[in-house]
């Protein structure tokens, strides 16, 4: 299969796209910066929808992984919403199957766990963007859109393990929440689901995330302990904020009937 992968030189895609090469033809797109460094790597602003599609109808892929559409960008709204656009018209011209990343926080957590079809009832600007995204991806036949949680892997550090380990290292210990629950994901086993996704015969939605769930903040001892950072100072607390969704944990019980990946936990892998 010629497979196409949006973002993939960010955190998920530096473990799919090995995997990936060992079983098709990839070529996958960054944006500002890629750590992989393979010859197979393309530059594209999927917010360009001529650009988007000239490249996509030059590759004719036979299926696309779209990973792009990060919560840190500047211009997150149009990356993702009109990013996902772009990639689902040039999907819909070559024909490409589409396997698209969404989020748990496209709920408010307030009815966990949460199955496929319900709702997506967002409250920040994030989850309202993934939501837009979504409905633009369902109205393309051959798609399957990807609702998971926090990523992490034992061997590449995740974004929030080096901005927790950071504080610790200047003197200023983070405050975790200990009342927002997710099911974190192996990067691995994420990556294999999409891979496997993309040959079965399968379309809608479908919720792959780890199979434990537990708070932000025993999900971020754990991991701490794993990278041998020290604790001293850090603390858990509850976020009476508002802000965030709270409990979003995902009923992944259809995903592991259809899929062969195992969906691991967090203490399976770390220990």
């Amino acid at each position: 299969m010629k497979l196409l992968v949006t973002g993939g030189s960010g955190y998920l895609g530096q473990h799919l796209i090995p995997r990936a090469m060992e079983r098709h033809e990839v070529i996958y797109s960054h944006f500002t910066s890629d750590p992989l460094g393979f010859d197979n790597s393309i530059w594209i602003d999927l917010r360009d929808g001529i650009t988007t599609d000239v490249i996509v109808r030059e590759i004719m892929p036979d299926g696309i992984i779209h990973l792009a559409g990060s919560n840190r960008s500047p211009d997150m709204h149009s990356v993702i919403v009109d990013g996902t656009r772009n990639i689902v018209a040039a999907a819909e011209a070559t024909g490409a199957r589409l396997v698209h990343l969404s989020t748990d926080v496209l709920f408010d957590g307030t009815a966990a766990p949460y199955v496929e079809n319900d709702e997506p009832t967002p409250i920040h600007a994030y989850g309202r963007a993934k939501a837009i995204a979504e409905k633009i991806v369902q109205g393309y036949a051959d798609h399957v859109i990807v609702r998971t949680s926090l990523i992490y892997s034992e061997r590449i550090m995740d974004m929030g393990t080096r901005w927790m380990k950071a504080a610790i290292e200047r003197g200023e210990p983070p405050s975790l929440f200990n009342n927002h629950l997710r099911n974190p994901v192996h990067a691995d086993d994420l990556a294999d689901a999409c891979l496997e996704l993309l040959e079965i015969d399968f379309t809608g939605v479908l919720h792959v995330a780890g199979g434990e769930a537990l708070s932000r903040a025993d999900y971020a001892m754990k991991t701490l302990r794993h990278w041998n950072v020290p604790l001293d100072g850090v603390t858990a607390a509850p976020d009476e904020s508002g802000s965030f969704p709270q409990d979003v944990r995902l009923d992944i019980g259809k995903a592991q009937a259809l899929l062969r990946t195992k969906l691991r936990g967090v203490s399976e892998v770390l220990g």
